[in-house]
């Protein structure tokens, strides 16, 4: 029976090489966590390492099969949030505007635990020295501030993406959902078709899936 420092070393092995596989299989999200489900990874794949390590009571194989699980449940939840709207929101949850046409959103920015001060340093970061320059401000969902100012019309629209409908970037634009599906129907496409869509200097740029990209919920 192993026991001591060489199952300790085992875990530790069996743990690296799980990081690297999740790595290999899912893209380097994890190593820049731009997504909730991004963190959770790492918390929880840390957690379950760092928890099972020291347990001699804890097996190898128990220890293998509780990083197999763990992989495949990220793999499903990183797969149904990118191609799913609900499970999306639900996982992700959504941008939310905190300062719109100037114009601060005080119980949005409430409500998303954003104070004052956490907003004005966002706003720097920026390069914003007056919320009054501020055409709309995003607070994504990984906590970063996106900034859009009066006058910038070159800014690249992201319409869609992942095949999914940007409704807050529509209201931006003040277009409707009408105009879009209309100019992307135009271009031989439908919404789930597209990796991304921008609104590049008034025209819509699209990037479409590969023709043999199978999504889910087709």
């Amino acid at each position: 029976m192993i026991t001591g420092y060489t199952l300790i070393m085992i875990k530790l092995v069996l743990g690296i090489l799980c990081l690297v596989l999740q790595i290999n299989l899912m893209g380097k999200g994890n190593l820049a966590p731009n997504s909730a489900i991004d963190q959770v990874q790492n918390y929880v794949l840390g957690g379950i390492i760092g928890g099972v390590i020291y347990n001699e009571a804890i097996g190898v194989l128990q220890f293998l099969l509780v990083l197999i699980g763990w992989t495949i449940v990220v793999m499903a939840l990183r797969y149904l949030s990118a191609y799913n709207h609900h499970v999306k929101r639900i996982v992700d949850g959504t941008p939310t505007i905190v300062v719109d046409y100037g114009k601060i959103q005080v119980e949005d920015c409430m409500r998303n635990g954003v104070s004052a001060g956490d907003l004005h340093l966002k706003l720097r970061a920026n390069g914003v020295t007056r919320v009054g320059e501020v055409k709309r401000a995003v607070l994504e969902q990984n906590g970063q501030l996106t900034v859009v100012k009066f006058g910038e019309d070159s800014v690249h629209y992201p319409l869609i993406v992942d095949g999914q409908i940007d409704e807050n970037v529509l209201s931006l634009i003040e277009r409707d959902r009408e105009w879009l599906e209309t100019n992307v129907a135009e271009q031989g496409y439908q919404p789930s078709d597209i990796y991304m869509a921008e609104l590049v200097h008034g025209e819509l740029v699209i990037t479409p899936y590969a023709k043999d990209y199978s999504r889910l919920g087709r």
